[in-house]
């Protein structure tokens, strides 16, 4: 049977063990929320051997170079030696600027980088934070700041359900430091080829976040083209901020939805660009929606918020 070895711990495991699950049973604690390869919280680094990868693609070139997997989609072949990933050696330390609810169940947090970090409109990143028995958790979040006109990075954390990331960030105050991960994604964004086309912003939840953003890119670099947003939610919690854009662009309509009725769709244009972030559930009802309405599937671009702890 192969070892697994990480730091001064070796122990043997079963072939063909999933990695993040040997890992946490020999008390490594390694934080994950999906189990699918899209949260990147179970981020570890190969030094020695090579696991079974079931999801390659899932990251970069240059991570993979550079010896990241995801426990989580790796299986224990061969003797394996690893390094959890570390929040605060291959972390950016953050700084909490800013702690404040937006809505009932929805807490708005302004992170202020020990570094500038690069990232476009639409992106998301691994926050990480540590319990008060020392525990680490971490989870992944949309990006709802422009990095073009905000110097803090913002982001929406629905609080509705419990979790190991979210009831530490209730406790979040101003001054209190986090790490961010490496920044990810790209289906959502703005492609300036677009100005004149017409464009579909469609969020459910805090799926809102990353649409804000992109939004907010779309006018900084003058979309002429008209411009849809629809939010379906209980709490419709960036009312006042998105009517106000709304009153200073003509070409941007609002409209507001309550959760799991989404509306009746009907295209203006088959040069429509459609952006749609939210839960598996609602991303699949609003893409069915619209390709039924006749929007051709490359116009389409989503990103789906999979269940996170």
């Amino acid at each position: 049977m192969p070892e697994l070895e990480t730091g001064r711990q070796r122990w043997t495991v079963a072939a063909g063990s999933n990695l993040l699950d040997a890992l946490n049973q020999a008390g490594l604690q390694v934080p994950f929320s999906c189990r699918a390869g899209s949260c990147h919280a179970c981020l570890v680094r190969c030094l020695a051997g090579e696991p079974q990868d079931r999801k390659p693609d899932a990251l970069s070139v240059d991570k993979r170079e550079q010896g990241w997997r995801l426990a989580c989609q790796c299986q224990v072949v061969e003797d394996l030696r690893v390094a959890v990933f570390d929040p605060q050696g291959d972390g950016t330390a953050a700084r909490v600027i800013g702690c404040d609810w937006l809505s009932a169940n929805v807490l708005r947090l302004r992170l202020l980088a020990e570094r500038p970090l690069r990232y476009h409109a639409g992106q998301h990143m691994v926050l990480w934070t540590t319990t008060a028995e020392g525990v680490r958790v971490a989870r992944p979040y949309s990006i709802a700041s422009l990095a073009q006109a905000d110097e803090f990075l913002e982001f929406h954390l629905g609080c509705r359900r419990s979790g190991a990331f979210i009831d530490q960030a209730r406790q979040f105050k101003v001054g209190d430091v986090v790490q961010v991960g490496e920044v990810r994604g790209g289906a959502l964004h703005y492609d300036p080829e677009w100005q004149s086309r017409p464009l579909w912003l469609f969020a459910a939840g805090t799926g809102l976040a990353p649409v804000w953003g992109v939004l907010r890119e779309a006018l900084r670099q003058g979309h002429h083209g008209p411009i849809r947003v629809l939010h379906m939610a209980d709490e419709h919690y960036l009312d006042e901020p998105l009517r106000s854009l709304a009153q200073a662009h003509p070409n941007l309509l609002v409209e507001q939805f309550p959760a799991g009725e989404p509306p009746p769709l009907r295209l203006s244009s088959r040069q429509t660009i459609a952006l749609v972030c939210g839960s598996p559930i609602s991303v699949e009802e609003f893409s069915r929606r619209l390709f039924l309405a006749g929007l051709p599937r490359s116009q389409l671009y989503s990103d789906v918020f999979v269940g996170r702890g």
